[in-house]
This record gives structure tokens, sequence and C-alpha cells, in this order.
């Protein structure tokens, strides 16, 4: 007892010499707060205004706007203008998601989460990652085939022209040397041997003898010729507690029980095994730990991610008017394939958020974000 209290003693003795700042900084080492939590410490004085700032993300919730990847965005963040973009993205296990909101230096804080659609109607999204503190980029791979909520809000003050970049890549190397999406022939789920069973893996058809590489680094835990498979090597992934099968080689090199880099060379491509009768390929395959194959579709699948050049100027734009007498808009920035969420009419003010292409990102006056096609309005 006695003990106790002179550590309560000497840490109200400490506390009476430090600042809040020195303070939030020692709760933080116990706490672990969230990028959002360490930001509201600035604002214990006017917690209403934080309020006012964070309840924003309901709004953000709500959005029902769709974008494919990559995706690009430009706009400009304004000093307490409480703006938030939200994106729904669909994804699958095997890509990793890369989320930036490039801004001019000295960058402003900006924060980013992503949220995981699920079937709950009180809460139909959770939060799944988030940016750490003062980081204005996200990197996360994906786990579960799903409908993935991407939110960006930038602090209060903010005041910097931006860039969003959104995109997503394969967590695997492309196993065939050379090769890429356009040599893989025969998917997942294809029937085989007259429909008694499926194909559990995708083909990846090159040239005899060109080489199949480790797609991560690894271990070998088998190589050689039997069954269906002919020659054959197994890689384990031990970060994602699977393992890769490689099949119908021609040869093997000497890999059996070493560690492999990404890129190494295994074998070489065949149609050994019961693949005898058809041109040379790979078969890939993909089996995790208690759950038996997976598609390794998006873990290979190779995505095009052109540049898209940083701004530091302003688009100096912050609201707009709708020029016809009514104008469509859409969960999507572009109109075939995409829905239409809502319409305005001649003159009604739209507030600006971003730019993609030809298309604005708007939220009406009601609340409604949306796309709508830069000939449909004007500035203001």
């Amino acid at each position: 007892m006695q003990r106790s209290t002179f550590y309560f003693l000497g840490i109200l003795c400490v506390g009476s010499f430090m600042g809040c700042s020195q303070l939030n900084k020692a709760k933080d080492l116990i706490t672990s707060p969230s990028a959002k939590e360490k930001y509201q410490q600035e604002f214990s004085s006017s917690p209403a205004l934080f309020n006012l700032w964070e309840n924003q993300v309901g709004n953000a919730l709500k959005d029902s706007l769709q974008i494919d990847l990559p995706y690009f965005s430009t706009g400009d963040f304004t000093p307490r203008g409480f703006l938030i973009y939200s994106y729904n993205v669909s994804l699958n296990p095997g890509e990793k998601l890369g989320i930036e909101a490039e801004t001019a230096s000295p960058p402003p804080m900006v924060f980013i989460d992503l949220y995981l659609k699920q079937n709950d109607s009180i809460k139909p999204y959770k939060i799944i990652a988030s940016a750490q503190y003062k980081e204005s980029r996200l990197t996360y791979e994906i786990k579960e085939t799903g409908t993935y909520k991407i939110i960006v809000q930038p602090a209060m003050e903010a005041n910097s022209p931006f860039v969003f970049k959104v995109k997503k890549s394969p967590v695997y190397l492309f196993p065939v040397s050379g090769a890429g999406n356009k040599n893989m022939q025969s998917f997942w789920g294809a029937g085989r041997d007259a429909g008694r069973r499926s194909h559990e893996g995708v083909d990846i058809f090159a040239a005899r003898g060109t080489p199949v590489v480790a797609a991560i680094n690894g271990y070998i835990t088998s190589s050689g010729e039997k069954g269906l498979g002919g020659k054959q090597v197994w890689l384990r992934d031990p970060k994602r507690s699977q393992s890769l099968y490689y099949a119908h080689l021609d040869s093997i090199e000497p890999i059996s029980g070493k560690l492999v880099k990404r890129g190494d060379t295994l074998g070489y491509v065949g149609n050994t095994g019961n693949a005898r009768t058809t041109p040379p390929h790979l078969h890939f395959g993909i089996y995790k730990n208690y759950q038996g194959a997976i598609d390794p579709l998006y873990h290979i699948f190779q995505i095009e991610n052109p540049e898209f050049n940083s701004r530091t100027d302003t688009l100096k734009l912050f609201s707009m008017k709708v020029t016809g007498k009514t104008a469509n808009l859409r969960d999507k920035p572009y109109a075939n394939g995409s829905r239409i969420i809502g319409n305005s009419k001649l003159n009604d003010t739209l507030i600006f958020l971003g730019k993609s292409n030809d298309w604005y990102h708007i939220r009406t006056l009601g609340n409604q974000a949306a796309f709508i096609h830069e000939n449909l309005v004007a500035p203001l």
C-alpha cells in the first residue's frame, strides 16, 4: 500500500512539471491512439469544432460513389471547408491497395481510412486500416473479397492543391519470365475431364524452355516429377501461409529445400504430366492452409498504373452551377456502365470536391456526393 502511494505521488509530481503536450505524448505511449485521436488532442478547448469536423465521416459512409483503379483526382483543400472524399472499390485477396494524397509543401495533415462493407444494417462498414499520423498515404493488402470504402479527410486548416492517387497491384511477381496477362488462357473453375473436376489454377502459355520464376521470397518444400502435374515445384510463402504450385515443367533447377528470392529461376515451361497433348504452359496454383486451392488470378494479374503528374497550382474552383435544364448525377466518373443516382436542374449550386478526367466530383447542397460531366456545369 505504501509503495503504491509513493508511486502515485511520483506520477503527480512528474505531471506537475509537464505541459499538456508532454502529458499527451506520455499517454500516447500507453494507449496507442489513432491518427484522428491524436489530432483531437489539439482541440481540447474547442471540442465542438472537432466534432463538426469528425461528423463528416457519417456523410461519407452514406456516399455511394464507385471507382475503377487506377483512379486519379485533382482539387484543392481549403481551410474550414469541412470537405470529405469517399469512394467504393471492389477488391480481392492477392491485391495490394495503395492510396496517396499528394499535396504542396509543407504538406497539410490528411487522414486516410479504409473500411470494409459488412452484412450489418446498423453498422454497414467496419474500419480496417488507417494511415499513420501525419502520413498522407496508406498501403493495405486485401485479405477478403468485398466492397471497400476509402475515406480521405483533410485537416481543418489544410490549404493546398492535391492529387489523389488510388492504385492496386498484385502481391506476387508474374511467374513466367517475359510473359503477362495475355499469356493466360485457362482460368480458375474451368471444366476438366468432361466436367468431373474443375481447374484449380491458371494456365500461362509460353515457349518451351521459358524460365519460370519465384513469385515471392520463400522456400522450396518439394520438387520432382509425379502425378498429373508432371515435373513440378512447390514454393512455400510463409508470410501468407500458402503454397505456390508450378506444374508441367520441362525441367527443374536444383533447388529442392532451398530458400529462394523473388525472381529466382525455379524451372522451365514445358508440358509434362497430363499436359502432354497441349502446347507448353505453366499451371500455376495457390493452396492456402485449411482452405485448399484458391483462385490465384488476382495474386499475379498485372495492372498498368500510368504516372500522373503532381501539381502545385490551384484550380480555384469552389462551387459551380448547372447550365442545362437538367443534369444527371452519376455514381462513377463515366457515362457507360454508371448509374444515375440523382438529378440537378438549371442553376442548382454544386460544391466542388475534385476532378477526374472530364468529370467533376461534387456534393449537392442536400449533401449527396456524385460525379457530373464538365460540360453540364460552369464555375460560380
